[in-house]
């Protein structure tokens, strides 16, 4: 049986962060709210647009695998897993895309973990089951379960109001007020995208950091902070907790409150306090510019709209490729920064999902993390037809028959396609590409997503192994 079908990844949507979608490339361009209370520029009209490719190499499209052709894969074959490999290679090639990686875990053991296609097109190197991918919004989940460590340590609760633990002080435009509902927002509201904020009415201020930076007198990229000082003077766009609004800016803001709590960096907190006892060893925050790629990351291949305006870097204001420069994946830490490989995300989730084995979080954080929130989902509330799945903290959710849950998260940027998931049935599965489309304009991550639950249903015995002994 298909439990998350293309049907149901296309209710709740990738959110399109590889793009800035208000403002486009060139010019002087305003954006003005609605409301007048502040007004973006685009500072890039300061030096003109220019093209510039050398910087990441080259600007012409690279083609993955093609019809026909045979793709390389990596990392150890079991024969009882036969329909991932068929699944990955036929996947791969059909789609013409660079690279992937796969990794399946059952009962908490890694049996499963191979890449296929290419690393690096231009110098030919493969997929390794171990390389590093940019796993975008699945940065989400890790910073949901951190918050949530914290609530069962006493130091945080899902109802404390958000703006109470920040230090940040609001970028007012003359004449403007700060919205009063900011002091309504909680941490629960945060991690289900309830925060009052929605970038289809206004922006999605992450991508937008030469803006701000200009409208703070800053040199850009602008920082989380920044964004966060210049949105806390713009008004809401509902009531918090009123709807379910896919919120970037939300999980920035949750990562500051893991700062504010624990007294430390982000980055520092996550990898010393919460994924080394996970036993996660290479999964790091990423870097935008191609000369600080990470040691084992792959290349990412841009798909659809491949140039943007650089954020970053020794070209701002000029053309680049979107992965390298046209937003600025630091400032992206706690919301889609991370980069991770496919078996470091199964250890994840298989924590997750094994949470009395693994001691992650307690019995009555879990049955929190997953329920349904009071309002509707996915933009349907109405009364008496629930949505068949939700979004809890940090994780879309279908609930099954049997009292059990499909969990899962998604996540898109440009050159970028990933997707976690974790199955009712102790099946937990990690499927990462370092492109965003597929050669029919799809999104890799969500295309592939029913075909692996058909995989993982023809294997008829489950190997006993544990690749994560080796």
């Amino acid at each position: 049986m298909l439990i998350a079908t293309a049907a149901c990844c296309a209710a709740w949507p990738s959110a399109p962060e590889g793009r800035a979608s208000a403002l486009e490339c060139a010019g002087v361009q305003c954006f003005q709210k609605a409301a007048g209370t502040a007004a973006l520029h685009d500072a890039a009209a300061k030096s003109g647009p220019r093209l510039v490719c050398a910087a990441v190499g080259s600007c012409s499209p690279v083609e993955g695998a093609g019809p026909g052709k045979a793709v390389v894969s990596t990392g150890k074959q079991f024969p009882a897993l036969k329909p991932f490999d068929e699944l990955m290679e036929a996947f791969v090639r059909d789609n013409e895309l660079p690279g992937a990686s796969l990794a399946v875990a059952k009962d908490g053991r890694l049996v499963y973990a191979r890449g296929f296609g290419y690393a690096d097109v231009e110098q030919q190197q493969p997929v390794q089951p171990h390389s590093l991918f940019r796993i975008a919004s699945i940065s989400k989940p890790f910073t949901a379960v951190a918050t949530l460590q914290l609530v069962e340590q006493g130091r945080l609760r899902l109802d404390t109001p958000v703006f109470d633990l920040l230090p940040h002080k609001p970028h007012l435009a003359k004449g403007a007020s700060v919205d009063p509902r900011l002091g309504q927002v909680t941490i629960a509201h945060l991690l289900r995208h309830q925060g009052g904020w929605d970038r289809k009415e206004t922006i999605d201020p992450l991508f937008h950091a030469i803006e701000i930076a200009t409208v703070l007198g800053k040199p850009p990229p602008a920082t989380q902070d920044d964004v966060i000082r210049f949105m806390m003077g713009w008004q809401l766009d509902f009531d918090p907790g009123k709807r379910y609004v896919y919120s970037n800016l939300g999980y920035c803001l949750l990562g500051r409150v893991i700062e504010q709590v624990t007294g430390r960096r982000y980055g520092d907190y996550m990898v010393n306090d919460f994924l080394k006892p996970l036993g996660i060893e290479s999964m790091r925050l990423g870097k935008t510019l191609l000369r600080d790629r990470a040691e084992h990351e792959v290349k990412y291949y841009p798909k659809g709209d491949r140039l943007g305006i650089a954020v970053t870097g020794e070209a701002i204001g000029a053309k680049v490729l979107w992965p390298y420069g046209a937003w600025s994946i630091e400032s992206f830490d706690s919301f889609g920064g991370w980069i991770a490989s496919a078996p470091d995300l199964v250890r994840f989730g298989s924590a997750v999902d094994r949470y009395s084995q693994s001691g992650i979080l307690k019995k009555k954080t879990v049955e929190a993390m997953i329920e349904r929130p009071a309002k509707g989902h996915f933009g349907n509330d109405e009364e008496g037809k629930p949505d068949a799945t939700h979004y809890g903290c940090g994780w879309s959710v279908r609930p099954m028959k049997n009292g059990t849950t499909n969990r899962w998260h998604t996540g898109s940027l440009s050159g970028t396609s990933t997707i976690l998931v974790l199955r009712h049935d102790g099946l937990c599965w990690a499927v990462l590409f370092n492109t965003n489309l597929t050669a029919d304009k799809k999104k890799p991550s969500s295309k592939i997503d029913p075909l692996v639950h058909k995989a993982a249903d023809a294997v008829t015995a489950w190997p006993s192994h544990d690749l994560f002994a080796d």
